[in-house]
């Protein structure tokens, strides 16, 4: 009698405990899927924001280019270390000056001049104002500028065009030539009134004779900035816009004009030229 009645409640305890473990067996998947879930949904979110932080960190910071600071040379349409001679009649307007050598070496009439003609000393043409403290800070000034845009990294633009831009439209930005540049054909250069271009030429710079720099948009000569390392060159006819930094001379063939700074740190040399300083 007991054994009968102790096989019912034996089978009764297996049913249950079978029951558990199926319960369990069949629970589980079901944590592990919500788990798997929420894990995806981790992973997913960490990956996104892992994406937006690297195009984040190579992303360009949009911060404008620093103007350069031209100081007391800014005051001047023509500034050199070595001398400024013409061709009579150029057409010069603006404030002109020479330093260290003597005011000798400046072979310009009076009357080709709107403006001050400044000398180390005496000697010069008959207008001249004699400023040799001001000259010197206006030269100490010139070769700082050259240094801080010759000096400027990471150009937006790296040798185009190979050293050829005839033809084309340029957008603001620090560009950088390694050898020379050519302008053989017009180019027009795009911006708003604040915008500023640095245009850094380890080499030569030449123009081709009737070709022109047309500026676009609003942008001003005053704020553009030709930092280069050799000799410039700008044919017969031709028009320029912007400022230049010379390490060594420039030279303006028959007829050719400017709508910027000549700051050479050898001579300048003028031919029956129109030269005025931007404002």
């Amino acid at each position: 009698m007991k054994l009968k009645n102790v096989f019912p409640a034996v089978a009764m305890l297996m049913v249950v405990l079978f029951s558990s473990c199926d319960n369990s067996q069949e629970s589980y998947p079901e944590a592990t899927t919500t788990q798997k879930a929420s894990l995806s949904l981790e992973t997913t979110a960490s990956s996104e924001v892992a994406a937006v932080s690297k195009t984040s960190s190579n992303s360009k910071t949009a911060n404008p280019i620093r103007v350069v600071d031209l100081g007391v040379a800014g005051d001047f349409v023509i500034l050199s270390k070595t001398g400024i001679t013409s061709v009579y009649k150029s057409t010069i307007t603006g404030d002109i000056g020479t330093s260290p050598i003597t005011g000798a070496a400046m072979v310009v009439s009076c009357g080709e001049v709107t403006g001050n003609v400044f000398s180390v000393d005496a000697s010069g043409p008959a207008c001249k104002t004699t400023s040799a403290t001001m000259l010197t800070s206006a030269i100490g000034d010139m070769q700082a500028a050259y240094t801080d845009a010759a000096g400027r990294s990471n150009p937006d633009f790296l040798n185009l065009g190979a050293g050829n831009i005839g033809g084309k439209t340029l957008t603001p930005g620090l560009y950088k030539w390694t050898s020379a540049l050519n302008i053989p054909t017009d180019i027009t250069l795009t911006g708003s009134p604040t915008d500023v271009y640095i245009l850094q030429v380890e080499g030569t710079l030449k123009m081709s004779s009737a070709v022109r720099i047309t500026l676009a948009g609003g942008l001003q000569a005053k704020n553009i900035f030709w930092v280069v390392s050799d000799a410039v060159t700008f044919g017969t006819t031709s028009h320029f816009e912007g400022n230049i930094l010379g390490m060594t001379g420039i030279n303006m063939q028959t007829g050719a004009s400017i709508n910027g700074r000549m700051l050479a740190q050898t001579a300048v040399t003028l031919q029956m030229n129109t030269v005025t300083r931007p404002q």
